[in-house]
């Protein structure tokens, strides 16, 4: 992998990351297109560079890293705990589900939720509009919902989102809990694999994944700013539409 090959990548990770549209759907379609081959080392890139986006979301909501929140972080690690226990019991069997066919599956099946349940709830008055106003049932049936995202192409934050909506958490509110629970997800995730490849990122390789990093910081950041004015006016229709579509694409190119 070369320099802009990790700056695309990097590119896509940030951008995606915090969507309900899964990014490794997307790194995928890209690393086949720019012909990297989904050799060890090149995996592990695409999972270290998750960690870039844990930094995002702090330089984003660096106002929670508070003991004023630790309520706040409470709910955050119950929710963490079902995929947690799951990812460490099955991770094996969840490895074995990594196919092109499984991602373009999930990424039609989750356009299709989001959809349906944009339509039942089209009316719908949430009653949770504040993150900080979540209850830990609400925290502990979003951790559950999140499990689902175990499955490739299911999307970690479309899992969390959809059952944020569920119970109660408005839009906003779904996607910013989304992005917090994102922290102990990735970096339990993007730590293991660094822990089992950094010998692999020396010299010529750790810049450029330092250029894969820097680019995937920047991007996420901005990409969360936008996605939460934007569910100030707009609902989760589009994504629907674009994860169904895509997954389409995704069985057309790949396949």
């Amino acid at each position: 992998m070369d320099i802009l090959q990790a700056i695309w990548l990097g590119l896509i990770e940030g951008a995606t990351e915090f969507l309900p549209i899964s990014s490794t759907g997307h790194l995928i379609v890209v690393s086949h297109w720019l012909g990297i081959s989904q050799n060890e080392e090149n995996k592990a890139f695409e999972v270290i560079i998750q960690l870039a986006a844990i930094l995002a979301v702090v330089a984003n909501y660096r106002e929670k890293f508070t003991f004023k929140y630790l309520d706040l972080w409470k709910k955050v690690v119950l929710a963490f705990i079902p995929i947690g226990v799951v990812g460490f019991l099955f991770h094996k069997q969840i490895k074995a589900m990594f196919t092109v066919e499984t991602v373009a599956t999930m990424f039609i099946v989750g356009g299709i939720v989001f959809l349906i349940v944009e339509y039942l709830h089209r009316d719908r008055e949430y009653p949770t509009k504040r993150v900080e106003e979540m209850s830990y049932r609400q925290a502990l049936w979003v951790g559950i919902a999140q499990v689902f995202a175990l499955i490739p192409g299911t999307s970690r934050a479309g899992a969390s989102i959809i059952g944020a909506l569920l119970v109660g958490v408005d839009r906003k509110a779904s996607a910013e809990f989304s992005f917090l629970l994102a922290l102990p997800v990735m970096m339990a995730a993007s730590g293991f694999d660094l822990l089992k490849h950094y010998q692999d990122f020396t010299g010529s390789n750790l810049i450029v994944l330092a250029a894969g990093f820097v680019v995937a910081f920047v991007s996420a950041w901005f990409v969360m700013r936008l996605f939460i004015r934007f569910l100030e006016h707009f609902t989760f229709i589009a994504f629907g539409i674009y994860r169904i579509l895509f997954g389409a694409l995704l069985f057309w190119v790949v396949l």
